[in-house]
């Protein structure tokens, strides 16, 4: 069997592995929140009523579900795409254009996004207009809904093209040892796009307005200068123009670094609360949970470039992926495309990585503040948000970055 075949085989069955798998985790979180739908676990008895653990069970269970639909989709447009010829099909109406290899590449990718976008939309209007409706979560008008997808598009363009297009030269002209400057082109990019997001992107979508002066201002200030935090700012970001959800985080680096909390947040939270949450993000920052972040995504990426820069020279890459013409375009595309079917299985690696930081954040703030307000703090993000208290192990394992609520509420209750 010559190599043609033997990849396409391969793909095929990593392919149906992994679909399996997400349909078998999924149906495992159905299943075991439906258990435990009737009873509060005991360690949240008196903290959450049955009626909102109900909701929340409810909300993940509808979640899962429809995830299932999107999931067949994806699986049936990716096969389409490649072994159904699509892509051979988009890549010989732009060919004919007679353009230039690099804008050729450009003109293939911007059509393949343009197109699966518009493929993907009633997904996301279902998600956000029917399910997060239900559940009263959604604020988010039709007017907000086009206007975000309309600058998510302008900004991807003015951004990504010219990304892109470096990219796509380097892998035409600089030689065997294009992915070590791609990855030094991305890697840079990564880091300013970090630098510049808090203070030129993320005002784009949202509006940013400076915390008030008051006790929650004076004492945010006091832990910060306890902590040995410099930002660029304290601000209140209005998350409920979109959803009732609420959060809090800090982006930047160096000098350039902000701290924002959503004012659905502010209105959930005491100060002791809204201190101890801020304490656990500033333990990311003085663990060098984000300088380990970008290390390990620069080293993944690193990877992937280098096996990417392997599987474009040979042949049987292209054709047993459905296209003809080898060309590296081509090459980036099919990669992106195939990759996490081979990759899913190692989702749970990088899960154990982020509970580990999330352990750390939560043990230093326990030791700045007290460990029982950020325990206040966290149950009632899980019963404003219906976060379920009794996710399946195993589907956590894969897809849940922090700890399920018993394991990391009884973290915090050893610490206190």
């Amino acid at each position: 069997m010559d190599q043609l075949h033997i990849f396409t085989l391969f793909f095929l069955a990593m392919l149906i592995i992994s679909t399996l798998m997400r349909l078998y985790l999924s149906q495992r979180q159905i299943n075991y929140v439906a258990d435990h739908r009737a009873k509060v676990p005991d360690s949240f008895a008196d903290k959450i009523s049955l009626e909102d653990h109900q909701k929340a069970a409810d909300y993940t269970s509808a979640k899962v579900k429809f995830g299932r639909l999107p999931l067949f989709y994806e699986v049936s447009l990716l096969l389409i795409w490649t072994l159904g010829g699509g892509l051979q099909w988009l890549n010989q109406n732009i060919l004919a254009l007679g353009l230039d290899p690099v804008v050729t590449g450009i003109a293939v990718i911007l059509v393949f996004t343009l197109i699966s976008a518009l493929l993907d939309l009633p997904f996301s209007v279902y998600s956000t207009f029917v399910i997060e409706e239900k559940f009263g979560f959604n604020r988010t008008t039709i007017k907000t809904f086009i206007t975000d997808m309309v600058k998510g598009s302008l900004l991807g363009l003015v951004i990504g093209v010219p990304l892109l297009y470096v990219i796509l030269w380097l892998m035409e002209q600089s030689g065997d040892q294009w992915w070590i400057y791609a990855w030094l082109v991305i890697s840079g990019f990564s880091l300013f796009m970090m630098w510049v997001y808090p203070t030129w992107i993320a005002p784009i979508f949202n509006k940013f307005e400076p915390l008030e002066e008051g006790d929650t201002l004076n004492r945010i200030t006091s832990l910060l200068e306890r902590c040995g935090f410099n930002s660029n700012g304290i601000f209140v970001i209005d998350g409920s123009k979109r959803s009732s959800h609420g959060n809090a985080y800090f982006s930047g680096f160096g000098r350039n670094k902000r701290i924002v909390f959503f004012d659905t947040l502010l209105k959930m939270l005491s100060d002791d609360e809204l201190e101890a949450v801020l304490a656990h993000e500033l333990g990311h920052f003085k663990k060098k949970h984000i300088i380990k972040g970008l290390a390990i995504s620069f080293g993944t990426t690193l990877l992937a470039l280098a096996v990417l820069a392997w599987l474009m020279k040979a042949e049987w890459f292209y054709t047993s992926l459905g296209v003809e013409q080898a060309s590296t375009y081509m090459a980036l595309l099919l990669f992106t495309l195939v990759m996490p079917a081979f990759t899913f299985v190692f989702q749970p690696l990088f899960s154990i990585f982020s509970r580990k930081n999330e352990f750390e954040a939560d043990a230093f703030a326990a030791e700045q503040t007290d460990a029982k307000y950020l325990i206040h703090a966290l149950v009632g993000l899980y019963r404003e948000n219906a976060s379920t208290l009794t996710p399946d192990p195993i589907y956590s394992a894969f897809y849940d970055s922090h700890p399920p609520a018993p394991v990391r509420i009884a973290r915090l209750n050893a610490h206190a």
